[in-house]
């Protein structure tokens, strides 16, 4: 397990980084460059969706050459010029490309380092172990977040958003550095040439196929997580208490993200998975129908809740169920997927509310997620069981 908790460590102080400035970007879009829900949807879709492209791109670059290790330290690196960018942007357009270099950075290194993790950990415990990585993924967002509130709240009407982009370098080389740690597991250099990508799409199981589809259709009523921060502000809450309620998720995800890691070991990926949708629809149904402050606080539990069930235990159900030689393309292409749909997702979701208003997104996505987990339940097997049981596949 060194390696899987190195690697957490690696996400841990680069989302320090990140979460210092990522809940803020809508609010200096809106107080610097007066974006509007719709264009805060357009940003942060195109940088989704033009990064998602290289994720599977990455994944299968880890598979055909073996160097997860360097590939993923680019991609974190990424992370010191989005700050860069920040800093000189003087308009939207700017946050914008900012934005676009943060995504492919994410693109880069996500597929390498969830195929380290899944190498590092014992078959039988790959939900705890990447269980333990979102753990401290998710509590190193939970510190940045709240570093950001307590600047916020500090300076008040005179806030330097450009100081904070500066200050977060500072995690960022942290977790660069925890690199020099990572033992990265040597390719098998008597493995066969690998097919081209096309041939090796062929292989692929049809439950992964249709997870990939059922991600797909769930991603498309998930908006970014921009909308409900400006949910938040809509009912009343204010900038630096915005930023609270994000850290309040991100905290509830870190607490439950190795119970319920383990529990998947246990009963098998399934039944989290399905949960975890319907936990997101009522997640969902909640910020379209909250009048209240405390429906909103509510909303945001059980989103650190759903993020705990899903994150952690679809990548450990991707990673065993995908073929040996396809893992990090596989882990790319789950991530692409995502990728793609978030900005039909994000555009949606600018539009509905501006044309419909505010709960109208959230009801769409609350929709969206019941039907990603009926079809979940009745056409997706338990993939895992414990060595000690008999297998119901």
């Amino acid at each position: 397990m060194w390696n899987v908790i190195v690697l957490g460590l690696v996400s841990f102080f680069s989302d320090i980084s990140a979460e210092m400035v990522y809940p803020i970007i809508p609010l200096y879009l809106s107080s610097a460059f007066g974006a509007t829900p719709v264009l805060v949807g357009i940003i942060e879709g195109i940088a989704e969706s033009l990064a998602s492209l290289l994720k599977v791109f990455s994944g299968y670059i880890t598979d055909k050459r073996g160097k997860k290790k360097p590939v993923a330290f680019v991609g974190y690196a990424a992370g010191l010029v989005y700050k860069a960018a920040l800093i000189f942007a003087t308009s939207w357009v700017g946050v914008l490309g900012a934005r676009v270099i943060d995504r492919v950075g994410k693109g880069i290194r996500t597929a390498p380092r969830d195929v380290m993790v899944s190498e590092s950990a014992d078959k039988n415990q790959m939900g705890k172990a990447y269980g333990i990585h979102k753990a401290l993924d998710m509590a190193g967002s939970a510190i940045g977040i709240f570093i950001s509130y307590l600047l916020l709240k500090n300076a008040g009407e005179h806030f330097v958003y450009k100081k904070l982009f500066a200050f977060s370098v500072i995690p960022a080389l942290l977790g660069l550095f925890m690199f020099l740690f990572i033992k990265e597991k040597k390719k098998d250099r008597t493995m066969k040439k690998r097919e081209p990508f096309w041939q090796d799409m062929k292989k692929l199981d049809s439950q992964l196929k249709m997870y990939l589809a059922v991600v797909c259709l769930f991603t498309l009523g998930n908006s970014s997580n921009a909308f409900l921060l400006l949910r938040a502000k809509s009912v009343g809450f204010g900038d630096t208490n915005v930023i609270l309620l994000y850290f309040i998720f991100n905290i509830t995800a870190s607490i439950f993200s190795i119970p319920f890691g383990r529990l998947s070991d246990k009963i098998g990926r399934k039944y989290l998975l399905v949960t975890g949708y319907l936990v997101f629809s009522v997640v969902y149904l909640g910020f379209a129908i909250a009048s209240s402050q405390a429906v909103v606080v509510a909303a945001f539990l059980l989103y650190g809740l759903y993020t705990a069930m899903i994150v952690g235990v679809e990548r450990a159900y991707i990673a065993e169920i995908s073929p040996v030689e396809l893992k990090g393309t596989m882990l790319g292409m789950h991530s692409t997927v995502v990728g793609l749909a978030l900005l039909p997702a994000s555009v949606i979701a600018g539009l509905l509310w501006n044309g419909i208003g505010a709960p109208a997104p959230f009801l769409f996505g609350s929709g969206m997620s019941s039907a990603a987990a009926l079809i979940l339940l009745f056409f997706m097997k338990n993939r895992h069981v414990p060595s000690n049981c008999i297998s119901i596949l």
